[in-house]
């Protein structure tokens, strides 16, 4: 661990489902003693516990109504002052980077003090005083990557209550297949009344269902309730005071996500319109439309700065990349640093011999040099113009492009500005470029409108054990082209200011989303056209629908809040008009931000021009002004660790700033595992042209634990160039020598009469006895007397079918490494539900509809899902179980053997066609009598084949770590 002492006050702090209260104690000198109090509804600090009986948060509930794929949370969190002297409480809410903030208020003493939304301008002389007196102006930070901070401070007096209440709402948006709603649950004290309420109602229906936690267990199932029919979902989590209790303690075990995910019913037609209050919202999304061929060229950085994970990484994702391609795709590389290479003068069609020479050429891949974005993107519009040219592309497919860099251009043409205008005049509106930055150092805006201006997107990946799998998440959204030139057409005398209505593509797993307002007059019965570009013809959708008859769909209802389509209608304007300002000139731009202005005000919600105001009783000493952050904001000035740092931590009248190169070299070393030194210029070796530190790295491996920072800045770090005597970013690691047959795992195996086996060496009578290894498999045979049986595997090549049962609708593979007596992976396929859950040593992975899921070990997982449930407890035991099913677990296990095991139990469920290297063990074991010379050494015979049998003293890792002995009859394979 990377302890950091810090000279502040010491905070304490508690953390709930979307509030939270934290407590701090006074700086020497006050006048009375101040505590805080932070309740949080989404994961943020990991810090002290706090002091009992002063500050009680005796009540919080989350309210989340989702009508028609639109979200609006209330968080209410009650507190109470305990204490006999005046405390301050701090009221904390993380909430998705998309949502918008519509309200926010406190109640004291029965008086209410709101949030007042008012242009940014408006509120700048309040913000600006705030930031000149050094105290924490800005109420919304972004924290993580989905997710955005809110916090405010009142003080309270003692045995006074205060109410607060946070209002957001957001539009979920279909992301290969399903629908998100993410909160977080981490109280860090017990609370009376927590309760979480979850609405949905969807009019089209509800065809998909899942619930995963990160904190549930076992105990937790019953306070988790799910109910559902054909258009309603209502799930609940209220544990009680019992149930919040770790085990033998009195700190709760709430601390992880809650999510939600879900999909509705789906026909080949022009998709679903939904009308309410005189609005009208048209979700397109159809099924069954085949798949566009597509032409792709991927452009990666290789440059210096790419060096080591993330270039390892980006191999990895890559080569499964190129795996999923069809074989009607087109696709060619193009690596660069200073200059540009294209891995073939031409595209190739995506055979099974063309992918395995671009897996060749992708792992050879190494990162060295500078950065030549403009070359390499004009190579690539290049590759795709000449084949346009020779009439290579095929009729009818989607050309796209897709950028990877982790920097800013430092070699050729190097201004953003010109390097934008000269894609955009190269592509000509003729293919959709893509663009992914991988961590902090690169300009996120430059990305976002170069993409945007040729008809793609943005995406930032983040630097962390899950990198790969966010590529190849990003990927699989674009893979899988269904329409080109989707356009929207409505009767001019029956609506007026729809949002956008003409779309460049619609990829399968997603969504586009077009609402309006209905004219005063408009007809009875509304149409409407959508009109787009299958492979090889145009295709027309017709949809009518009447009026009155889908305004009574959200009538009856109670959950669902008043004029909701309205505010969905508002929010979706907002955002278009939001991201239309990217592209525009100045003259357009005035134009656009007066209108998404306008319409903020209107709406009451916190965007990129609007700030809350928050109001506070008289003799409050600070002014808080709630502004909303953008995606740039924070690149290359601050490193985030789930917390925002900014130069100057403020508690009560004391302001103290974190220096010298030591905070900044330990910080570093443990985040990014950098191990090079920065030149006198600030530029890394091997990287021409990169200024600055390297940004936030958030390793798999090394958590920072806070005790009383909240805000940090290393500024000789990052204000001043730093020469290699000021900082060593080079990290020293000292390992404890291991005898090498513990190393190998070469142990001698013991026989339950305590002697050993027959060895190749002679046993030293003065040396401690090898300690006894767990099997690679354990398996308990249905209706066994015997022992159980104990699998050594020691011939194997390549990935192995361990189990498979046809009608169980399962199968299990690995790889096992006989050098290290371990899996090196282990997978399990589901038929139903389509799942597989890919387990290696560092973290499993679900994947699901080309969704990819990643869970470390041991951090507990509650996933329920129709047709099967994933659980994981804090000793790291996964396992995938179902009322008919037999029950897998999969688990990390450290001690002697240490490797990935599996396990089965309910295996009396197994149907008599199974089958595989372990499930062969399931098809009528026969076992022949004891040998008469020695009873620890019989036969069994599966399916014809003999195996010999010996009886052995084991550890059996079915419980985790460290293990029980047990005997039982090995066998090898």
């Amino acid at each position: 661990m990377l302890l950091i002492h810090s000279p502040l006050p010491l905070e304490f702090r508690s953390n709930l489902p979307g509030t939270g209260a934290k407590m701090k104690t006074s700086a020497p000198g006050r006048a009375c003693g101040i505590a805080t109090v932070l309740l949080s509804l989404l994961a943020v600090l990991h810090t002290s516990t706090p002091q009992k009986n002063d500050i009680d948060i005796y009540s919080l509930t989350v309210d989340s109504r989702v009508s028609s794929r639109f979200a609006h949370t209330v968080v209410t969190s009650r507190v109470v002052n305990k204490a006999d002297v005046v405390q301050e409480a701090t009221f904390q809410v993380e909430l998705p980077k998309r949502a918008f903030i519509t309200n926010f208020s406190m109640i004291i003493d029965g008086v209410t003090y709101p949030g007042n939304i008012k242009e940014k301008a408006a509120a700048q002389e309040q913000y600006s005083t705030a930031v000149a007196r050094g105290e924490s102006a800005g109420l919304i930070k972004a924290t993580g990557r989905k997710m955005e901070q809110f916090q405010v401070s009142v003080n309270v007096a003692p045995s006074a209550k205060v109410t607060f209440e946070l209002v957001y709402e957001e539009l979920l948006k279909r992301r290969l297949e399903v629908y998100e709603l993410l909160l977080k649950v981490q109280p860090q004290q017990l609370v009376k009344h927590l309760q979480m309420d979850i609405h949905i109602f969807e009019p089209q229906g509800i065809s998909f269902l899942e619930t995963e936690s990160t904190f549930m267990t076992n105990e937790l199932a019953d306070a988790l309730t799910i109910s559902r029919n054909k258009t309603k979902a209502h799930i609940r989590f209220k544990p009680t005071l019992s149930q919040q209790k770790s085990p033998g303690q009195e700190d709760t075990v709430l601390n992880g996500n809650f999510i939600i995910r879900y999909d509705v019913n789906r026909t080949l037609s022009g998709g679903s319109i939904q009308i309410e209050n005189g609005y009208f919202v048209h979700y397109f999304a159809p099924e069954g439309l085949p798949t566009i061929p597509k032409n792709v060229i991927f452009v990666i950085d290789k440059s210096g700065s790419m060096l080591g994970r993330k270039i390892q990484q980006t191999r990895e994702a890559l080569i499964k990349i190129l795996d999923d391609l069809s074989p009607r795709d087109q696709f060619n590389l193009i690596s660069f640093s200073g200059d540009a290479t294209q891995w073939k003068p031409l595209l190739v069609p995506a055979s099974a011999e063309d992918v395995n020479q671009a897996r060749r050429y992708v792992a050879g891949i190494q990162a060295q040099g500078g950065t030549n974005i403009n070359d390499a993107m004009l190579m690539a519009v290049q590759l795709l113009s000449n084949a346009n040219r020779q009439e290579l592309l095929p009729a009818g497919s989607v050309s796209l492009i897709i950028l990877l860099t982790d920097g800013d251009p430092t070699v050729g043409e190097t201004n953003p500005a010109r390097i934008q205008k000269n894609v955009q005049e190269a592509i000509a509106g003729q293919y959709s470029l893509f663009c992914l930055g991988f961590g902090f150092d690169v300009s996120y805006a430059f990305l976002e409108k170069m993409a945007l201006d040729n008809g793609g997107l943005a995406r930032r990946i983040y630097e962390d054990s899950d990198s790969a799998l966010q590529l190849q998440d990003f990927y699989q959204e674009v893979a899988n082209p269904l329409l080109t030139a989707v356009t929207f057409e409505y009767p001019s005398n029956a609506v007026e200011e729809v949002s956008q209505d003409n779309f460049r593509l619609l990829f399968k797993g997603s969504e586009i989303v077009v609402a309006g307002k209905l004219q005063d007059q408009s007809p009875d019965v509304l149409s409407a056209k959508v009109r787009g570009h299958l492979h090889m013809q145009n295709i027309t959708f017709q949809t009518e629908i009447r009026v009155a008859e889908k305004e009574e769909e959200f009538q009856s209802p109670k959950y669902i809040f008043h004029s909701f389509m309205e505010r969905l209608w508002a929010y979706l304007t907002i955002q278009q008009l939001l991201e239309k300002m990217i592209l525009a000139s100045d003259a357009e731009k005035q134009a656009l931000e007066t209108r998404a202005l306008n319409l903020s005000l209107q709406y009451s919600f916190v965007t990129p021009l609007t700030s809350m105001v928050v109001t506070k009783p008289e003799g409050e000493e600070r002014s808080e002004v709630a502004e909303k952050p953008v995606e740039t904001e924070n690149e290359r000035r601050h490193f985030h660790l789930g917390l925002p740092l900014s130069r100057f931590h403020t508690m009560g009248d004391r302001r103290s700033r974190l220096t010298g190169s030591s905070y900044a070299d330990s910080f570093l070393t443990e985040r990014s595992g950098y191990r090079g030194r920065t030149g006198p210029s600030g530029k890394a070796p091997g990287n021409p042209g990169r200024l600055g530190p390297q940004g936030p790295v958030h390793s798999p491996s090394h958590h920072l634990t806070y005790h009383g920072v909240r805000d940090l800045l290393l500024p000789d770090m990052l204000l001043a160039p730093s020469t290699p005597d000021e900082v060593d970013l080079r990290i020293k690691a000292r390992v404890p020598a291991i005898p090498s047959d513990t190393m190998t795992h070469r142990h001698q195996e013991r026989k339950p009469s305590g002697s050993s086996a027959d060895t190749s060496q002679p046993a030293k009578t003065d040396s401690p006895p090898a300690p006894i290894q767990a099997p690679p498999v354990i398996l308990t045979l249905p209706g066994q007397s015997v022992n159980p049986l104990c699998v050594d595997i020691k011939h194997s090549q390549g990935p192995m079918n361990l189990l498979s049962d046809p009608d169980q609708g399962v199968e299990v593979t690995g790889q096992y490494e006989t050098e290290k007596a371990q899996f090196s992976w282990i997978e399990v396929t589901f038929k139903n539900p389509q799942l597989q859950v890919r387990a290696s040593p560092e973290h499993v992975v679900v994947t699901r509809n080309r969704r990819n899921s990643a869970y470390k070990w041991k951090e507990t997982l509650f996933s329920v899902t129709p047709g099967l449930n994933m659980t994981m407890d804090k000793a790291g035991l996964l396992l995938l179980s179902s009322p008919d099913k037999v029950t897998i677990g999969l688990l990390p296990w450290d001690g002697p053997g240490e490797g990935l095991r599996l396990l089965l139990r309910d295996t009396d469920r197994f149907s008599s066609h199974v089958g595989g290297t372990l499930g062969q063990f399931y098809q009528g074991v026969l076992w022949g009598p004891p040998a008469a010379a020695d009873d620890s050494r019989r036969t069994l015979s599966v399916q014809g084949r003999d195996y010999s049998a010996t009886r052995l003293l084991k550890l059996d890792y079915q419980e985790g770590s460290p293990g029980t002995e047990i005997s039982c009859w090995s066998v090898e394979l």
